[in-house]
């Protein structure tokens, strides 16, 4: 009987631990600039990698894939602006990341009306531990 209320109490605390959202994401599209903002507000003491990551045995880096965008034409890759680079415990090495907030871009030009779907796969960590990659999925409707 202890061993299952053990085991249930393990199983909370870790739905509570690794449920809980350490990145929150806003999906707008700017027409002053043609672009979608992604923004990522990221927990405090976590971090989000860059896209870049430049070694192979780091983290899963920031991706994002539009799987449907009609009418609409994808300019370029998506921009992010310049990262932290520190040495990152978890890896053992010097990686780019993102702290607090970070928005990423993506140059479209619409030839009419559409929507852009896709998702985003990106890792968090801290300084003691990373949680397993998500993807998050995403639709706007340019206007």
């Amino acid at each position: 009987m202890k061993h299952w209320l053990f085991v249930g109490l393990l199983f909370f605390a870790c739905q509570f631990a690794f449920g809980q959202e350490k990145v929150t994401w806003t999906v707008n599209y700017v027409p002053e600039n043609n672009e979608i903002e992604f923004t990522a507000a990221i927990a405090g003491g976590w971090h989000l990698y860059s896209q870049h990551i430049k070694n192979d045995i780091g983290p899963v880096p920031t991706a994002f894939v539009f799987s449907e965008h009609n009418g609409i034409e994808l300019v370029g890759p998506v921009f992010e602006p310049k990262p932290i680079q520190e040495y990152d415990e978890n890896f053992e090495a010097t990686l780019d990341f993102f702290k607090d907030k970070v928005v990423f871009k993506q140059r479209i030009k619409a030839n009419s009306k559409g929507t852009i779907k896709g998702y985003i796969t990106f890792m968090v960590c801290n300084d003691v531990m990373c949680l397993p990659p998500v993807d998050k999925e995403f639709s706007i409707t340019i206007p």
